[in-house]
């Protein structure tokens, strides 16, 4: 059985200059065991910080968009992913990001995920304590067109 979790990265092959580019993000839990997984800097709260690597024609993009300010996360602050589950989320990348020139744009997710707790671990962890967890997300290309 696998131990880690599996991340998954799709978008649209070609848009239109100004369209919005929409990635769907999902997080697989393939282990036998329940885990609790912090959202923060993932796609699955949006997106609030630089969580993407995004490069166009290999030259980089500068992130534009919010970036959060918090405290320590409180347990709301995670989602639980079954054995065998999955969540997923959609964002729009070209709200954070100028994609508007034509050309070929490469998208990935950054990771590590901040905190990955295994059952019957405390969440948060004690005294602000993370357990991160490296995850391999595949990045996307997308072809930005006038």
């Amino acid at each position: 059985m696998a131990t880690k979790l599996l991340c998954t990265l799709n978008g649209p092959v070609q848009v239109r200059s100004g369209e919005p580019v929409e990635l769907v993000f999902t997080l697989s839990n393939p282990t036998d065991k329940r885990v609790r997984v912090l959202t923060w800097h993932t796609p699955l709260e949006g997106v609030l910080n630089k969580i993407f690597d995004v490069s166009r024609d290999n030259v980089e993009v500068e992130y534009n968009g919010p970036m959060a300010d918090r405290a320590l996360p409180s347990a709301d602050s995670y989602i639980t992913l079954e054995p065998g589950a999955s969540a997923e989320e959609r964002v729009d990348v070209a709200f954070s990001y100028d994609l508007r020139a034509p050309g070929t744009y490469r998208i990935a997710f950054r990771g590590p995920l901040m905190d990955v707790a295994q059952e019957g671990q405390q969440v948060p962890a004690p005294h602000g304590g993370f357990r991160a967890m490296d995850v391999s997300c595949p990045a996307v290309q997308v072809t930005i067109t006038p």
